[in-house]
């Protein structure tokens, strides 16, 4: 007897006024073959919005000599990855790339484009954004997207971070928006997967171009690097002055830990901003994330919420910080870390830890 055979699923025909706007871009950012670690990062939050609305993951390359790099999109989620390979885009130029971005563009219609908020594509995507007259969302810190409608909700602090507010693009595409590191996760790599290549060429000559790239200068200063840290004494205003901050250093001394501060610490001048962590600085994603003297405003919040352990010293039992805190410990910051301090000491040392 012959099984019956199902009816075969029939895709559904778009009929909005977007419909030959298709797939999730993500700008691949690359420096010297070398991809940066953001953009494997959207790439999975790209995943997760390209299923929802059932379109295509793709990642777009410009560079010179950058064809290899496409396994490793494939890798991390893409199905397909736009390449443009080119001497003349060695360097990252705005004008050379925002070339070859709107062409890609006007050519395949993407309908969500992700850039990593990193120099290079901060300044590629608000180009991008002008030249093809489209809505771009900076700095975000959420993505989700309605499948209904098939928008993109592009969500960052708004107003100095006391509010979160939703940003739509509904009469534009492609709709954009940057992202900084650390934000969103990259899914786990997939070894061997594969997916379609399609390469296009750049159509520009060096004598077409207004700029030209005469020297690169690499910064050769040691830059604090607060978002590969495993642990992080952060302080904040409650702290009262430059003196006050030392408590974190001591702390962090003590823990091999780096240290970060709020914005309102890095104002007052008591550290460097490179220290700064919040919506307007650094993203962190520690293991261990000391909050020393932090009220918890969302604009610092949104800097640190992910980090795997987040212990809060503040006098006040209401600071918004306890809402994220693993560990809470309500009380004066200038009693507690310096017991915090010898009992690390302690541990450091192999001697007795007291507790309690």
């Amino acid at each position: 007897m012959e099984q019956e055979k199902k009816p075969e699923k029939k895709e559904e025909t778009r009929t909005d006024k977007f419909a030959e706007h298709e797939g999730v871009w993500v700008f691949i950012d690359q420096t010297d073959g070398v991809i940066a670690g953001v953009s494997l990062e959207l790439l999975g939050a790209g995943r997760r919005l390209a299923d929802k609305i059932n379109t295509p993951l793709c990642g777009f390359i410009l560079g010179d000599g950058i064809k290899s790099l496409a396994s490793k999109c494939f890798e991390y989620g893409a199905d397909k990855v736009y390449i443009m390979d080119d001497h003349i885009l060695h360097d990252y130029r705005s004008e050379t790339y925002m070339k070859g971005v709107v062409d890609l563009c006007g050519k395949y219609k993407p309908e969500i484009i992700l850039y990593g908020a990193t120099t290079n594509g901060k300044d590629l995507a608000s180009a991008v954004a002008t030249e093809l007259k489209t809505g771009l969302t900076a700095d975000c810190t959420m993505l989700d997207v309605n499948p209904e409608q098939r928008l993109l909700e592009a969500s960052r602090p708004a107003f100095g971070g006391n509010i979160m507010a939703t940003i739509l693009c509904k009469n534009h595409r492609p709709q954009m928006a940057t992202v900084r590191s650390k934000v969103m996760k990259a899914i786990d790599p997939i070894p061997g997967r594969t997916g379609v290549v399609i390469e296009e060429s750049i159509g520009l000559k060096e004598d077409d171009l207004k700029t030209r790239v005469l020297d690169i200068v690499r910064d050769v200063n040691q830059r604090v690097k607060l978002d590969e840290a495993h642990i992080i004494v952060a302080g904040g205003k409650g702290l009262g002055d430059e003196r006050g901050f030392e408590l974190c250093y001591q702390l962090a001394d003590v823990l091999g830990a780096s240290v970060g501060a709020t914005r309102d610490a890095v104002e007052s001048g008591w550290i460097d901003h490179h220290h700064q962590i919040g919506q307007t600085g650094v993203t962190v994603t520690p293991k261990i994330y000391f909050a020393i003297a932090i009220s918890g405003a969302v604009q610092h919040i949104v800097g640190m919420q992910n980090s795997e352990f987040i212990i809060a010293i503040n006098k006040d039992p209401e600071a918004p910080i306890h809402n994220v805190a693993t560990y809470s410990i309500v009380g004066d910051a200038f009693q507690i870390v310096p017991r915090l301090i010898e009992e690390f000491k302690k541990a450091r040392k192999g001697g007795e830890v007291v507790y309690g």
